[in-house]
């Protein structure tokens, strides 16, 4: 039997077969094999698979990805973990506050997505917590983005219109949502198709961080069409598989001036005749930018 995995919680993984739903394992042999990878199987994989007598199945294949989305493994693994397979957009939600917004990871993610061929998209939920002298920064913030070829959506539960544009813009697509836990991607999802219903957590008062409410990534279904991958909050999202001469690669602004580089393994932060660093000291790089690929060249 085939299907696609819709949830995974470490030990099961739910299959839709697109007329029921069987809860199946990976046998030990597949484990071994992606000894690198903390999870073998990721939401939005496809599986074929034998069902067993009381119902449950055994996964014996699974199909090769047309892309995923990946991340340094957590709590001291080695390793990468994957995130989400088989999308055809990727967004990274982020809030005005509660907590705030942070370039830095957006500006990782973006990167991550380059890395791995999936197309990217920004959510900056919350705006009704926005303050007058906050939007024209936010709009700034969206133009700049917007330039680099990325669409950016300000939204807010409290006005409806920013969520159906979301929603006609994601409609017939499998999308995934991640972001860190209170940023508002569960709210958005009930926002956008009510029927789902899904549980929303509170907002920490203490450190202004989200407490996880979704515990394991699912892929969801839409009444308007479409699937969106709802996953637990990320709070870090380390980059894996890139040498530190490559990472400017990723940076679709770099692309032509780094070809003015006198060496083909320039990182842009020290090397004489750089193109990249003349393009930034002549404005032609956002400065906020430069400083996130530094900050990412520095952890590489």
């Amino acid at each position: 039997m085939k299907g696609r995995v819709i949830q995974s919680t470490g030990s099961w993984y739910h299959v839709d077969t697109g007329t029921e739903l069987v809860k199946s394992r990976l046998p030990g042999r597949f484990r071994l094999k992606e000894e690198d990878v903390t999870n073998p199987i990721a939401v939005g994989d496809y599986v074929e698979f034998e069902k067993n007598e009381d119902g449950t199945g055994n996964i014996t294949e699974i199909s090769e990805r047309e892309n995923y989305l990946t991340r340094k493994a957590t709590h001291g693994r080695r390793g990468e973990q994957i995130l989400v397979a088989n999308v055809d957009e990727a967004f990274v939600v982020q809030s005005v506050r509660r907590p705030k917004y942070n370039e830095g990871f957006i500006d990782r993610f973006l990167v991550t997505c380059e890395a791995y061929e999936v197309k990217a998209a920004i959510i900056i939920n919350k705006m009704d917590l926005a303050k007058p002298e906050e939007v024209e920064d936010l709009l700034d913030l969206k133009h700049m983005y917007e330039k680099l070829g990325y669409s950016v959506f300000l939204t807010s539960i409290e006005d409806p219109d920013s969520l159906k544009e979301l929603e006609t813009y994601i409609k017939g697509k499998t999308t995934v949502f991640i972001g860190s836990s209170g940023v508002g991607k569960t709210s958005i999802l009930n926002g956008i198709d009510e029927k789902l219903d899904l549980q929303i957590g509170e907002v920490s008062s203490y450190s202004n961080k989200g407490k996880h409410t979704t515990t394991f990534a699912r892929l969801v279904a839409l009444d308007s069409g479409g699937y969106i991958v709802d996953t637990p909050g990320i709070r870090e999202l380390g980059l894996v598989n890139i040498e530190a001469y490559e990472l400017s690669l990723f940076f679709p602004e770099m692309i032509e001036p780094r070809e003015n580089c006198k060496f083909n393994t320039c990182t842009h932060n020290h090397e004489p005749n750089c193109g990249v660093e003349k393009a930034y000291q002549e404005g032609e790089i956002d400065p906020g930018r430069y400083h996130s690929y530094l900050q990412m060249l520095d952890s590489l």
